[in-house]
């Protein structure tokens, strides 16, 4: 059993069932519609969010237990969601394939984290956006929650180099305040990253 599925087992939602503030304020600032897809999207609090907010939503994890709580969540809501049971590692990104790809605290070693952003890249739509909020490399000592590894920790240029190309819309990197479950509690050091992959040109 991988760990995460072992950490989803509970009944208790780790994370909590709220979305992630950035997300849901951003989403909600571009007025985003369409189809949606949510990366190591665990127990699918944000997923659902998309969902109440009319978005066609797939979720990407790894963790059975995971997706099999997105679906009673999004069932609580009265929504409903699309779940992959998916790793990564073995992802099919197809081009041009999401109005949104969104990913909330998904860590990744370097290796992994160069092939799914780049597989993000070419999945979104053009016109598209891509959101995203995860641990800093300055995290560590905060204990707030995220990995104790540097190595699954994102630096600015894995997005500011990797969507140089992007209409970059918000980038921050720096200290928030995150309550969302018991897995995330405190004063914390993140990166936010929102970008628009440019438009098809005629």
């Amino acid at each position: 059993m991988n760990p995460w599925n072992e950490r989803f087992q509970g009944d208790e939602y780790v994370f909590g069932t709220d979305p992630n503030v950035f997300i849901a304020d951003m989403h909600k600032k571009l007025s985003l519609t369409g189809d949606a897809l949510a990366i190591a999207e665990g127990e699918g609090r944000n997923a659902v969010f998309l969902a109440r907010e009319g978005m066609n939503v797939t979720v990407w994890d790894y963790a059975e237990s995971g997706l099999s709580k997105a679906h009673r969540l999004a069932e609580a809501s009265g929504v409903e969601i699309r779940t992959e049971l998916v790793d990564l590692h073995d992802a099919q990104w197809k081009q041009d394939q999401w109005d949104e790809v969104i990913c909330v605290f998904g860590h990744f070693p370097k290796e992994l984290r160069t092939r799914t952003l780049a597989g993000v890249k070419a999945a979104v739509k053009p016109g598209g956006y891509f959101l995203t909020e995860v641990y800093s490399p300055y995290q560590i000592p905060y204990r707030s929650g995220g990995p104790q590894d540097q190595q699954f920790l994102y630096a600015p240029g894995d997005f500011l180099e990797t969507f140089a190309d992007w209409r970059i819309v918000h980038f921050f990197m720096g200290e928030v305040v995150r309550q969302e479950g018991q897995g995330h509690q405190g004063l914390s050091h993140v990166i936010q990253f929102a970008g628009q992959k440019p438009p098809t040109t005629v």
